[in-house]
């Protein structure tokens, strides 16, 4: 849908914005999970190319670079705790749909001073502006609670993360960003969007998919696990009994 947008929003574009075009590419663009994996480190780059017409004009006006990493999205129960006679219970729950597990988003300087709120709320770029598709109730001000709580216990988790200065030029067209990916990220397929704006407006933008999976032994148990989880169940308990009966052998021999 997002990617639909961008490619819709270039088609749209002037000819002399689209004359200014943006390239850009990922080192990796899959990340294998193993049993010792710990994290990594993406790392995004990119060029800005001009032509012959927009070289006479590059030193006018301000131009920025806002690189965002979207994780695979996902469906979250957000449940509010009250405290009633002295007991913290779950009082309100509201289903979050379409919220991303992991967001990163990387800029040259403070969102608000790249573009106007509008902009940003149209491509959802800032923790401010990360939406689900719908949410399980018609109170636009209830969800908007809930959503703000997602976002604190994911910035708490590592997980979004907004970095106002993340964006480093090597000269006057490189670019790199180095994208934390930590250990608790999901599993699924990312999204690599690279926005060019001049002054407050998009001129160039360029998605790119990036994929984190799990390999090996390990891809094999989660596969098991997901796709015959009565047979995963079984197969668990009767290895830990094994275990234990060995174990008893081992101990009453010692």
């Amino acid at each position: 849908m997002r990617a639909a947008l961008i490619a819709i929003f270039l088609a749209l574009m002037p000819a002399a914005a689209a004359a200014e075009n943006l390239v850009s590419g990922l080192s990796q663009d899959q990340i294998q999970i193993t049993s010792n994996y710990t994290g990594s480190d993406l790392v995004v780059f990119g060029a800005i190319e001009q032509s012959a017409d927009t070289e006479e004009d590059s030193e006018t006006g301000h131009r920025d670079v806002v690189v965002v990493v979207r994780g695979p999205t996902a469906k979250m129960d957000v449940r509010r705790k009250q405290r009633i006679a002295g007991i913290w219970i779950n009082n309100r729950e509201i289903t979050l749909t379409g919220m991303p597990a992991y967001y990163y988003v990387a800029s040259t300087r403070p969102l608000d001073k790249i573009a106007p709120a509008q902009t940003l709320g149209r491509y959802q770029i800032g923790l401010d502006y990360v939406k689900p598709e719908r949410a399980s109730t018609h109170n636009p001000a209830r969800a908007e609670q809930f959503r703000q709580a997602v976002v604190r216990e994911r910035v708490r988790g590592h997980l979004f993360t907004e970095a106002p200065a993340g964006v480093e030029f090597l000269s006057y067209s490189l670019f790199r960003v180095h994208v934390p990916v930590p250990a608790s990220a999901p599993r699924g397929q990312y999204t690599a969007e690279v926005y060019l704006f001049k002054d407050g407006v998009v001129m160039a933008a360029q998605s790119t998919p990036l994929f984190v999976d799990q390999i090996g032994l390990e891809r094999r148990l989660f596969s098991f696990a997901h796709n015959d989880a009565f047979a995963y169940g079984v197969a668990t308990v009767i290895m830990a009994m094994l275990l234990g009966w060995l174990s008893s052998l081992i101990f009453r021999r010692a």
